[in-house]
């Protein structure tokens, strides 16, 4: 990163979604183009019940997205994400934060 410039995720889950969708595609296990196609629909189905903010709510995306595809794909069963989400928090909630909540790993 150079100096002055934004970091490129405000939250390390940001970072990790992102790793694991550039993993499942070069694992061949996710093409960009169906990738690109069904991320564009879970924004649509998003974008209809509120306004997006452009952060949160487009990884929040990405996350839905990779869940849909690997329950569909047999890999996982729904709901296993957001339990793997429940107890990182829960395992890191001794950890100190930053100011906009996100566990500081240093």
């Amino acid at each position: 990163m150079t100096p002055g410039s934004e970091p490129a995720f405000d939250a390390p889950w940001h970072a990790r979604v992102f790793a694991l969708a550039v993993a499942e595609n070069e694992a061949d296990r996710l093409s960009w183009s169906d990738w690109t196609a069904r991320l564009a629909a879970t924004l649509r189905d998003f974008g209809q019940s509120r306004s997006l903010n452009g952060g949160e709510d487009y990884f929040l995306a990405w996350l839905d997205t990779l869940e849909s595809i690997l329950v569909e794909e047999g890999r996982i069963e729904r709901g296993e994400i957001e339990q793997a989400m429940a107890e990182l928090a829960k395992a890191h909630a001794h950890e100190p934060h930053d100011a906009q909540g996100a566990v500081s790993f240093k």
